[in-house]
């Protein structure tokens, strides 16, 4: 082809690129407009807009001076696009699957542009700005899910979910919080549960963490840039042991969930009988515990095996070990390989499993004191200890529930407000402001009562850096939650304290609730989903990634004391 004709077929290709991103904005509003499926007009623009993009997709191709190899990578999307034109799926799948087409397609030209001018690679653009990649990440994530929940192959009925209920099932399925708006066990299909189990699994994982495993694989070298994010998110400070980490959270994770699932196949059988199905069950809830997601296949969740100690000890174990942290789990399994002794585990580990001892305790005794004559009231005393443990474990990060949280009294609300907002470890499948994070704080205060110039723990000084990272942590997410809390209240009309309850529930990816999830408005509901997202992907990558680029001074002002208390 001559360089003129390429040179007509680039203007074409830039002329039908604007076209396609104001297509796209079209279609981003369309999808929160309450449309009629039949209308004919909405159907001709659907076809028009489809058109467009297959028109621009060929055209960008040729102009790249492939030509026809390059297209034939493209079959699968060409062949996507024709099958949705000939199969006529509802409009807000249409408007949903081109919508994200043409944002991907407007951030792969954009990258191809900047590689052209910046001479670098893709992995190094993406590189340049992880927390910012990190975020997008989780939400194309939750964009693929909540277009494949709302398929009709994804409801047991074969209806087609309305996109708010999928929106929210994939935002609550990602951010692994087990906030649910529809039965999990009876609306969704078996398609639409191994939907929800895939968006928990990729969640839980984290994106970066996933992505990281793969460069890893194939010798890529990560920038500094995205270690120090990688650290933050699995709470790892040795760039050696960071690398075999992650390449071993895989095959971690995998084998804890085997066995897991065989434990809890052990128990089911009991009352489902040997089958494909308690095998199905097995797995499902053995990744969602180790995932600290919450999502039950049962209407009452666990509530009826409030006394079957088997059942509620291999849930907690899986509860707990997901939520402490890879980098822990690594720690303790080296230290028993090694024999060696308590010691010998780092100062991360040490903090992370005291404080997690603690939590769990402080929470066991105060819902046995709290419950005692409420919910528990009909219970012997080992099953109120058995209650009373599952509930102060499941609170910090899970999700499950063997008790009615609807009937707690307001001393268990305030105790699990609490444990919600603490939330589990870094590096872990929960959320929260993390275990690390309360415990620098505690230490921080004990450490001025004591007139130390130091923060302190197990001999070891914690640096001024962290101290002033945990306060910004607790800081920004406290205020996260009070906003958010404020304009929940102008849209629900339920209690004070199950609206806050939900609120905390949300932001910490907890996934309890006291039974307003359902009864949500449609505002209500998307709150609810920027505090599931923001509570995941953290405060502090939402700051990190804002303030990427601010440059650092080169001088500092005069200091000046000024009086607190």
């Amino acid at each position: 082809m001559k360089t003129g004709e390429l040179r007509q077929i680039h203007k074409l290709d830039i002329l039908l690129s604007r076209i396609v991103t104001f297509f796209a904005l079209i279609n981003f509003f369309l999808l929160f407009l309450s449309i009629n499926t039949n209308v004919l007009l909405i159907r001709y623009y659907t076809l028009l807009t489809m058109t467009v993009f297959l028109v621009y997709l060929l055209v960008h191709e040729f102009s790249q001076h492939f030509g026809w190899p390059r297209i034939l990578r493209r079959l699968p999307d060409i062949l996507m696009i024709i099958f949705l034109l000939v199969m006529h799926p509802p409009v807000k799948l249409y408007l949903f699957y081109i919508l994200g087409r043409q944002t991907i397609a407007g951030i792969r030209d954009f990258s191809l542009a900047y590689e052209h001018r910046q001479k670098v690679s893709i992995f190094e653009q993406m590189s340049s700005n992880p927390p910012g990649y990190f975020m997008i990440s989780f939400l194309l994530v939750i964009s693929l899910g909540t277009m494949l929940l709302m398929l009709p192959a994804a409801s047991a009925t074969g209806a087609e979910t309305p996109f708010i209920d999928a929106l929210f099932t994939a935002t609550s399925a990602t951010c692994v919080t087990g906030l649910i708006v529809y039965d999990t066990g009876t609306y969704f299909s078996l398609f639409g549960q191994l939907v929800i189990l895939s968006l928990i699994q990729i969640g839980a994982l984290g994106i970066m963490t996933i992505s990281a495993s793969f460069f890893v694989i194939i010798g890529q070298k990560l920038r500094m840039h995205s270690e120090s994010l990688l650290q933050n998110v699995i709470g790892e400070d040795n760039r050696f042991d960071m690398m075999n980490l992650i390449k071993h959270i895989v095959v971690v994770t995998i084998s804890i969930e085997i066995v897991g699932a065989m434990l809890m196949y052990l128990n089911f059988r009991k009352d489902f009988g040997a089958g494909l199905g308690t095998i199905y069950t097995s797995v499902f809830h053995s990744i969602s515990a180790f995932c600290n997601a919450g999502f039950s296949l049962y209407s009452d969740n666990l509530m009826r095996w409030y006394n079957d100690v088997w059942i509620n000890l291999i849930f907690c174990g899986l509860i707990i070990i997901g939520g402490i942290g890879f980098p822990v789990i690594q720690d303790v399994l080296r230290m028993i390989r090694r024999k060696q002794k308590y010691i010998h585990l780092s100062l991360h580990t040490k903090i992370v499993l005291l404080t997690t001892l603690l939590l769990i305790v402080c929470g066991t005794v105060l819902y046995f004191l709290s419950e005692y004559n409420n919910t528990m009231q009909d219970y012997s005393l080992s099953e109120r200890i058995l209650a009373s443990f599952f509930q102060s474990v499941t609170t910090r990060t899970a999700g499950f529930n063997t008790i009615d949280n609807s009937t707690l009294s307001d001393s268990s609300v305030l105790t699990s407000l609490f444990l919600m907002f603490v939330g589990a470890s870094p590096g872990s499948t929960g959320g929260g402001v993390k275990t690390t994070a309360f415990f620098i704080l505690l230490a921080t205060v004990i450490a001025m009562f004591k007139g130390r110039r130091n923060v302190t723990a197990f001999s070891r000084r914690i640096s001024q850096d962290l101290v002033k990272r945990a306060i910004s942590l607790v800081t920004v997410s406290a205020s996260l939650l009070v906003i958010m809390i404020f304009f929940l209240l102008s849209f629900e009309h339920s209690s004070f304290e199950k609206v806050i309850f939900e609120a905390f529930s949300a932001f910490a990816t907890v996934g309890l609730s006291m039974g307003i999830t359902a009864d949500l408005t449609h505002s209500g509901r998307i709150i609810i989903i920027l505090l599931m997202y923001l509570g995941r992907v953290g405060p502090l990558t939402l700051g990190f990634a804002i303030s990427q680029r601010m440059k650092k001074t080169q001088f500092e002002y005069i200091e000046e004391k000024i009086n607190i208390g």
